[in-house]
C-alpha cells in the first residue's frame, strides 16, 4: 500500500479516450480502487513491450496480441491497472518523480475492457495526447454563451441601480434644500427594503412559472413595475420636487416600492448568474454586479447630481438635465431590457433538489439559534453606531453650508477606484486564521476620521470654497470611505471563513442582511435626532424673538419671514448627534465589539455549523 499513495494523484489524470459507461459510474470509487488494488510499479525485473497509441488503420489487431502484463483487478472486472513505460520523458507539471534511485513507471487506470480499449486506441496520437496534457489548467477562452451571458448580467444590474442611486443617493441631496432633517428621516425609510429582502428571498427561489422560466418569472414583472413607477414619477415630479414638504409622503411611498422591487429583481438575477454562466466562468458573476450596479448608481447619484445642478450647467453650456427627464429616461431603459428579455431563452433548471419555502425558514431559525452566531448578529447591529451621523448627515450638512452638488459628486467619483483597491487589500489582509484583523484595525481610523468630518463641518467657509479646503475635503472623504471598505472586506471574509457549505448560500444571506441593518436603521434617528436637539428661534426686530421649529427647511424659514423676521439656528443638533454616536461607538468598541471580535475568530469553525 505504501508505494501505491504516492500515485493516487496521478490515477486522477485520466487518458482522454477512457470513457465510463453504463451502471459502472454508480458504483467506481477511489476509496475501493484505493483498497482493492496491489501492484508493483518497478518492472526492472519484468521484461515487456511498450505500448503506443495506434493509428486508425490498426484498430482491428486481434484480442490475443501481445500486450503489457496486467495488474491485479478489482471485483469490478471491467477496471484494469495497466502498467506501462512512460512513452517519452515527462517535464515541467507532469514529471515523474524517482524515488530511491529508481525511475518509477507510468500507471493508467483503463475503464474499458480490451475490446474497447482497443477501438477507441486510434483517436488521439501520442504527439496529440501530450500536447493535451501539457495544456495549462483552467486556461480556456471563453466561450461566446459566457460572454453573452455576461453582458446579459450587467445589463439587467445596471437597471437595477438606477432607481437605487436616486432614492439612496441624489434625492436626499435634493430634497434637503426644502425639507427639515425630520422630514428627510421619513424619507430614509425607502432604503429599508434592501436590507430585508432576505425575508422574502426564499419565495423568490421557489415561486415561479416553468413555461415562462423559474428566474424571468419574476425579473420581467418587477422590471414592468419600476419602468411603470418611474414613467409615473416622471409626469409629476416637477410639481412633487416644487413643494416636497406636502408630498413627502407620497415620494417616501414611491420611491419605496421602487427599492422593493428592485431587491426582488436583485435576488432573480442573483439566482439566474448561476445557471446562466459556466462553472468555469461563474466567479465573474460577481464582477457583472460590481459594473453593473455600481454603474447604474454612480450615473443616478452622482451624474445626475452634476447635471441637475444649475452652476454646472451654466459653467460648461449645457442643458441642465430635470428629475422628470432623467426618471423617462430611466423607465424606458427599464421598458426595453425587458422587451429584450421576452425574446432571450432561459435554459430550464432542475428542481429535483428545490429546498421548500419552509425549510429555508427553518434553517435560517436554526442557524439564529447558535449561540456564536447570535453574539455576531448583536456586534452587526451595534457595529456602525460610532459612524452613524457621519453616514447618514455629514455631507447633507456640507450641502447645507454651501458645498456645491456637483462639487459634493466629484469627490464621490474620485473616491470610486480607492474603494476598488480597498477591497483588494482586505481581501489580502483577511487571509489566515484572524479575518477580522482588518476589521478592527480600521476601526480606530474609522472614529478619528469621523471626527475630523464633524470639526470640518464646524469650520466649514463660507462659499466658494478655496482649492485647498477642497482638496483637504477629497482627503478627507477618500480616507473615510477607504477604512470602511477595509472594514467591511475583513467581515466579508470572515463571514465566508464561518459559513456551512452545507447552508451557504442561506447563511451568507442572513449574516450580510443584520450588517447592511446595522448601517440603515440608525440612520432614521440620527436625522429625527438633529432636530430633536437644535434651537433656533425667529429674530423680529431687536428685542423680540420666537422659538421657531427649525430653520433648515423652506416651511421654516417662510414661518419665520411672514413674521418680518430672520430665522437663525442657535444650537445645531448635528454636532450633538455626533457626539453621542461617537461616544456609543467608543464605549462599544473599547468593553464589547473588539474583545468580542477577537474572541469569534478564534472559534473553531466546526463550532459554527449547523449540519
Amino acid at each position: 500500500m505504501g508505494g501505491w499513495m504516492p500515485y493516487l494523484g496521478e490515477l486522477r489524470r485520466l487518458r482522454t479516450h477512457s470513457r465510463l459507461v453504463g451502471p459502472l459510474a454508480e458504483h467506481v470509487t477511489a476509496p475501493r480502487i484505493a483498497k482493492d488494488c496491489c501492484m508493483t510499479t518497478h518492472q526492472e525485473d519484468t521484461t515487456h513491450q511498450v505500448r503506443r497509441r495506434q493509428h486508425t488503420e490498426d484498430a482491428s489487431l486481434p484480442a490475443t496480441s501481445d500486450m503489457a502484463p496486467r495488474g491485479l483487478t478489482t471485483s469490478l472486472e471491467s477496471i484494469q491497472i495497466l502498467p506501462r513505460t512512460p512513452r517519452t520523458p515527462r517535464t515541467g507539471q507532469h514529471a515523474w518523480t524517482v524515488r530511491d534511485g529508481r525511475p518509477i513507471d507510468e500507471v493508467e487506470l483503463s475503464l474499458l475492457d480490451e475490446d474497447e480499449r482497443r477501438s477507441m486506441d486510434g483517436l488521439l496520437t501520442v504527439e496529440e495526447e501530450q500536447d493535451y496534457l501539457d495544456q495549462p489548467v483552467g486556461k480556456h477562452p471563453m466561450s461566446s454563451r459566457d460572454k453573452k451571458a455576461m453582458v446579459l448580467l450587467i445589463i439587467l444590474y445596471l437597471i437595477q441601480g438606477f432607481p437605487l442611486g436616486l432614492a439612496l443617493g441624489s434625492i436626499p441631496f435634493i430634497l434637503r434644500e426644502h425639507l427639515s432633517y425630520s422630514q428627510l428621516a421619513i424619507f430614509s425609510l425607502s432604503s429599508y427594503p434592501y436590507s430585508l429582502k432576505l425575508l422574502w428571498s426564499p419565495i423568490v427561489d421557489s415561486w415561479f412559472f416553468p413555461t415562462f422560466g423559474r428566474r424571468k418569472s419574476w425579473i420581467i414583472p418587477m422590471q414592468l413595475v419600476v419602468g411603470t413607477i418611474m414613467l409615473a414619477l416622471s409626469f409629476r415630479a416637477t410639481e412633487m420636487m416644487s413643494d416636497p414638504a406636502n408630498h413627502i409622503y407620497s415620494l417616501t411611498a414611491a420611491f419605496t416600492g421602487l427599492v422593493l422591487f428592485s431587491a426582488t429583481q436583485d435576488i432573480a438575477v442573483d439566482g439566474w448568474a448561476l445557471t446562466l454562466l459556466s462553472e468555469e466562468n461563474l466567479p465573474y458573476a460577481s464582477t457583472c454586479q460590481t459594473i453593473g450596479l455600481n454603474t447604474g448608481y454612480l450615473l443616478s447619484y452622482t451624474v445626475f447630481l452634476a447635471l441637475n445642478s444649475q452652476a454646472f450647467s451654466d459653467k460648461w453650456g449645457i442643458p441642465r438635465l430635470t428629475l422628470s427627464t432623467y426618471l423617462l429616461f430611466c423607465s424606458l431603459a427599464s421598458f426595453l431590457v425587458t422587451i429584450w428579455l421576452l425574446f432571450t431563452k432561459e435554459d430550464t433548471e432542475t428542481v429535483e433538489e428545490d429546498i421548500s419555502i419552509k425549510a429555508v425558514y427553518t434553517t435560517m431559525w436554526t442557524i439564529c439559534k447558535l449561540r456564536h452566531v447570535q453574539i455576531l448578529l448583536v456586534v452587526h447591529l451595534c457595529a456602525k453606531i460610532g459612524f452613524a451621523a457621519n453616514d447618514a448627515a455629514t455631507h447633507l450638512k456640507m450641502v447645507e453650508k454651501g458645498l456645491g452638488r456637483e462639487d459634493l459628486a466629484a469627490t464621490v467619483l474620485i473616491d470610486f477606484p480607492f474603494q476598488i483597491f480597498g477591497g483588494w487589500l482586505a481581501g489580502r489582509l483577511s487571509r489566515g486564521e484572524q479575518p477580522l484583523r482588518p476589521w478592527i484595525y480600521a476601526y480606530w481610523p474609522r472614529i478619528l476620521l469621523a471626527l475630523s468630518a464633524t470639526l470640518i463641518v464646524y469650520w466649514f467657509p463660507k462659499p466658494p470654497i478655496t482649492t485647498g479646503f477642497f482638496v483637504l475635503l477629497v482627503v478627507q472623504t477618500v480616507a473615510l470611505s477607504f477604512s470602511g471598505t477595509i472594514q467591511f472586506g475583513g467581515m466579508s471574509a470572515f463571514h465566508t471563513r464561518i459559513s456551512d457549505p452545507v447552508v451557504g448560500g442561506t447563511y451568507m444571506t442572513l449574516l450580510n442582511t443584520f450588517s447592511n441593518m446595522g448601517g440603515t436603521w440608525p440612520k432614521f434617528f440620527v436625522l429625527k435626532g438633529v432636530d430633536l436637539f437644535s434651537i433656533a428661534t425667529c429674530n423680529i426686530g431687536e428685542d423680540v424673538s420666537v422659538k421657531a421649529a427649525e430653520c433648515v427647511s423652506d416651511n421654516g424659514k417662510k414661518a419665520c419671514a411672514a413674521l418680518g423676521g430672520e430665522c437663525v439656528t442657535e444650537r445645531d443638533g448635528y454636532y450633538i448627534v455626533s457626539g453621542i454616536c461617537m461616544g456609543l461607538g467608543l464605549l462599544l468598541v473599547l468593553f464589547y465589539m473588539l474583545p468580542t471580535a477577537r474572541k469569534l475568530q478564534a472559534v473553531p469553525v466546526s463550532k459554527w455549523r449547523v449540519y
